[in-house]
């Protein structure tokens, strides 16, 4: 049994953070049964070359830059789709989705839009892009204007991932969205949310600005949090007696101390619910000969540990802090995105024309 076997035996769903063909392919032999999609992995696709062709014909088409942007997304998300769709006709809706990020650029910070309009936008959006599909999920950030759609987008029966949660204020106001536009619908069969809870994320924040915590807590804040948050989920949902789980997916998975070993969030969270791990850190636990997974997702550190990061560790300045690093690295990859098929459209028409 291959280390990722082992962790997907223990209970993990495991879901690849990239929907590069290549590497969905590779994973998907590996185990993985769903995939994720945002701008960033988009620019590193279309940096490789690759793409050009698609592009030189979306361009020719006449569309803009931004809509070029959105069409190239929508294809690379739907081969995704289709190397999982089996997954999800097998778990009648439970598994085997890939999911689909709305426009970054509404949480810019120079978007003109009020909450409520950006709220109504993400219905729009929401709504295109989840049109005609059972295996994509859409992608909503826990921001106001995010959390404001979520009810009328779950009412409208689109499988949704809430994405950039961080504390546990934002994930109540997740779900609880999300359950009432649930039960506007007139079933529940097809029903299905993840919240992204991030995950390292937390722990490069308490190295930065906790560094008084005990070795025992520093690089656990982050652990902890999504496990009681994984915990909370459980419970909340198991009342509602639904077909389908409704689950927390473990994001930012990736280690980001070289010193640290590369399967560090990937053990501590085993054994449940689902994990999007990037490409690098799949590759790198499939390199530790020999290692097994068991169910840790349920395990705590000792009360004292939990009782300093209790006291220590203030979550509402945590979550504003992450938010706003969070919200930059949310809209400047789709800038980036836009800026890399403009300089391709200068390349791809000179080369067209020389």
């Amino acid at each position: 049994m291959t280390p990722l076997e082992s962790l997907i035996a223990s209970g993990t769903k495991l879901w690849l953070d990239s929907i590069d063909p290549d590497l969905v392919a590779v994973n998907r032999k590996q185990g993985a049964t769903g995939a994720t999609s945002n701008p960033i992995i988009v620019s590193d696709l279309i940096k490789t070359g690759r793409f050009d062709r698609q592009l030189l014909e979306l361009m020719q088409q006449g569309l803009d830059d931004d809509a070029v942007a959105w069409q190239v997304t929508d294809q690379l998300v739907r081969q995704a789709q289709q190397a999982f769709a089996a997954i999800n006709e097998q778990t009648r809706g439970n598994d085997g989705y890939v999911s689909f990020e709305l426009d970054p650029l509404l949480e810019d910070l120079n978007c003109q839009l009020s909450t409520a309009q950006r709220s109504a936008r993400y219905i729009e959006l929401g709504k295109h892009w989840a049109a005609g599909h059972t295996n994509r999920m859409i992608k909503v950030p826990a921001t106001p204007g995010g959390l404001g759609a979520l009810e009328e987008l779950a009412a409208a029966g689109i499988t949704l991932n809430v994405t950039l949660i961080f504390s546990q204020r934002q994930y109540h106001a997740a779900r609880e969205a999300v359950w009432r536009g649930a039960q506007r619908r007139p079933s529940l069969e097809r029903f299905k949310s993840v919240y992204s809870i991030f995950v390292s994320r937390i722990d490069v924040y308490t190295k930065q600005h906790l560094p008084q915590l005990s070795a025992a807590a520093q690089g656990q804040v982050g652990i902890v949090n999504v496990k009681r948050l994984w915990r909370e989920n459980v419970t909340w949902w198991n009342d509602k007696r639904l077909p389908l789980q409704q689950e927390i997916i473990f994001a930012s998975t990736g280690t980001k101390d070289p010193a640290e070993s590369p399967d560090k969030y990937v053990a501590a969270l085993a054994g449940s619910d689902i994990q999007t791990n990037p490409p690098a850190t799949n590759a790198a636990v499939q390199q530790l000969a020999g290692k097994t997974f068991t169910r840790q997702v349920d395990q705590f550190p000792p009360a004292e540990v939990l009782a300093e990061i209790d006291r220590e560790v203030d979550f509402t300045k945590l979550e504003e802090t992450l938010m706003s690093e969070g919200l930059k690295k949310f809209a400047d990859p789709q800038k980036a995105l836009l800026k890399l098929i403009a300089d391709k459209r200068q390349a791809l028409h000179t080369g067209a024309n020389g």
